[in-house]
């Protein structure tokens, strides 16, 4: 009977380590019960039956890198380029990526590289460093299409190498090292122009101020030459003023004097004598002058010279 009871409880056992399970995080496993799709069991823990039921695939609902195969490729302008490149995919659907297809991994891989050779025997090798973009881009979409009826999403793919032949890789080493010494060259022709240019320009700008130096020298000796005559001018005028006024005031004293008493003798003394030196200035020269006749009738001049006073001053 304890022999009986002792099985008993094994078989238990036994059964409920078959149709017990642990489903994990991030995990999917499709159940067939008799050989025909059951369902899915989702994380966490699941009874299953034992003997009838099967936990036939185990999926990973994480997302998943895929190293792509490295392969030649033939650009358009039949140029060989070794490729590879790797993708990021996820299980959407753990029922058709069970069914939909024997081994997704395997299509995708497949799909992958069929399509990167279609996009790049379009392109020109050239174009295949400048746009690595969109080549990922036509591959994601051409796989993701694909992908829908796989139960799996392919969320993007990337080139991770491009390898032209050695020739090539040389031929493309020379053209960039030409194409920065021609850079170089017109940077430096440039330069030199530029320089050029500015020494113009310093020469034309040093001219032009010079001009205007000299131009504005000579306005301001013209200027200081107007103002010199200006001012010599008007000191000869002033001077010409001065004597005249010194004349007139002289001429007032001189009539003020006569019609003093004693002023007309004083006059017939003062006449005399300047008659007296004229004389004997002309006794001492060679020169050779025309004097009037009566030169020697000094009371007659003196006389004369009172009567032109006398009617001056009844004037």
């Amino acid at each position: 009977m304890s022999v009986v009871i002792i099985a008993i409880l094994v078989v238990v056992v036994i059964l409920l380590f078959l149709g017990v399970h642990v489903i994990p995080q991030q995990h999917a496993y499709v159940v067939e019960r008799l050989g025909r799709f059951h369902g899915v069991l989702q994380p966490g823990l699941r009874v299953t039956i034992p003997f009838v039921d099967r936990i036939r695939y185990r999926h990973l609902l994480k997302e998943i890198p895929l190293d792509v195969p490295s392969q030649i490729c033939i650009t358009r302008d039949n140029t060989q380029l070794q490729v590879d490149g790797i993708i990021y995919f996820q299980v959407t659907d753990p029922k058709l990526a069970s069914y939909g297809t024997s081994d997704y991994i395997l299509a995708i891989t497949q799909l992958a590289q069929t399509t990167l050779r279609s996009v790049i025997g379009k392109m020109e090798l050239d174009r295949t460093f400048e746009e690595r973009d969109s080549i990922n881009a036509a591959v994601v979409s051409a796989l993701d299409e694909a992908a829908v009826n796989w139960g799996v999403k392919v969320l993007r793919y990337e080139i991770k190498d491009l390898t032209p032949p050695k020739e090539i890789l040389q031929a493309m080493q020379r053209q960039i090292t030409a194409e920065r010494d021609k850079r170089a060259r017109i940077a430096e022709s440039e330069g030199r122009m530029q320089e050029q240019i500015n020494l113009a320009h310093g020469a034309r700008e040093a001219a032009i101020n010079e001009s205007e130096g000299n131009r504005q020298s000579a306005i301001n000796e013209s200027e200081g030459k107007r103002q010199a005559d200006i001012n010599r001018a008007q000191g000869e005028a002033e001077a010409v003023r001065l004597m005249a006024q010194a004349t007139a005031e002289a001429l007032m004293l001189v009539g003020k004097a006569i019609s003093s008493p004693g002023g007309t003798e004083a006059v017939n003394l003062k006449v005399a004598e300047q008659y007296v030196a004229a004389f004997s200035n002309v006794a001492q020269t060679n020169n050779t002058l025309i004097l009037p006749s009566n030169m020697a009738d000094m009371g007659g001049l003196i006389a004369a010279a009172m009567n032109v006073i006398k009617q001056t001053r009844q004037n």
